[in-house]
């Protein structure tokens, strides 16, 4: 089977489609033919050698996958071959087919295309979970979210009207992508490039400060961003796309009892009572028609180069998708 692999860290260059043996499941483990690879700002940092935890060389990128399973392990008995589905995985998604573990497969609702289900997992449960575990947004508090045209972004600010938010204040580098936002439901829009953004936040909330926080940008944006922050606020950080780290000071929360909170999707999905609820949930508003999904591109499994390279151009809107070819 055909796989996108990267035998050492660095540019999207790296990236090089490769041949390689189709895995056979055992035990837990199905296999899926995929069909749709969602496209993450997490594999550019494996790629880069750059994550959260350490990535093995050589290394296949993707987590995000759907499609149909075709083989299954011998303790599985719950999925069938034939079976459309959507999981999340460790690695090893950028290719025609991949090992999931059965117990984590999510069936896919009647109507719900691969392409759409692709762009769910990993951005739907992230901006869920910022929002509502680690964030505890409570009904009528402001929200500030970041990078609001992105994939996390635009689920971000449709959730958090969902779940009763006051006012949703959204962050963006172009009209083009503010005005993406406002069709998403924001109430305030702020580009972040223009010297001064965090006094228009300020100004939204009379001075007060945003209850809520989410930031993935790091540097001078996490900086920024904790001036924005009101008393008992909460600034949730889920990653650095800058690539430039903070200093905090924590004796700076100590006066308005503020908080810092990290988040990190796997440990989420360690928990089933959090996970499983909360996809269902996902999938509920999506099925009712209350969460739109925006699919930013769809290319194929051997741009996964240029599909990088688009993405960390911060000039794309929604979710990248990357398709294998059907012969």
């Amino acid at each position: 089977m055909k796989a996108i692999q990267l035998s050492e860290y660095g540019g999207p260059e790296v990236l090089k489609t490769v041949e390689i043996e189709r895995p056979v499941p055992t035990g837990n483990d199905v296999l899926i033919e995929i069909h749709a690879i969602g496209v993450n700002y997490a594999d550019i940092a494996r790629r880069q050698g750059k994550y959260v935890i350490d990535t093995p060389l050589p290394f296949i990128p993707g987590a995000e996958i759907a499609g149909v399973v075709v083989e299954v392990g011998d303790k599985v008995t719950h999925i069938s071959p034939g079976t459309r589905v959507v999981s999340l995985i460790s690695s090893d998604g950028y290719a025609e087919y991949a090992l999931a573990d059965a117990r984590g497969l999510i069936p896919l609702p009647e109507g719900l295309d691969f392409q759409t289900a692709a762009a769910l997992p990993l951005q739907g449960l992230s901006a869920y979970h910022v929002l509502k575990t680690m964030g505890r947004l409570e009904k009528g508090e402001s929200v500030l979210v970041h990078a609001a045209a992105g994939g996390v972004g635009t689920i971000a600010v449709q959730l958090a009207k969902l779940f009763g938010a006051g006012k949703i204040i959204a962050t963006a580098s172009s009209p083009e992508k503010l005005e993406t936002a406002r069709e998403m439901g924001a109430d305030v829009l702020v580009d972040y490039t223009k010297e001064g953004w965090e006094n228009e936040v300020l100004e939204a909330t009379g001075g007060k400060g945003v209850d809520v926080a989410l930031e993935m940008v790091g540097g001078d944006i996490f900086n920024k961003t904790l001036k924005c922050l009101a008393t008992f606020g909460r600034l949730v950080v889920f990653g650095a796309a800058s690539g430039e780290q903070s200093k905090l000071y924590p004796s700076m929360l100590m006066g308005r009892n503020q908080s810092v909170i990290g988040f990190f999707l796997p440990q989420i999905m360690r928990k089933p009572e959090l996970l499983a609820p909360s996809m269902t949930e996902l999938l509920t508003y999506l099925g009712e028609g209350k969460l739109k999904l925006t699919i930013g591109g769809v290319y194929p499994l051997e741009e996964a180069a240029a599909v990088h390279t688009r993405l960390q151009s911060r000039k794309t809107i929604g979710k990248l998708i990357l398709e294998p070819s059907r012969k």
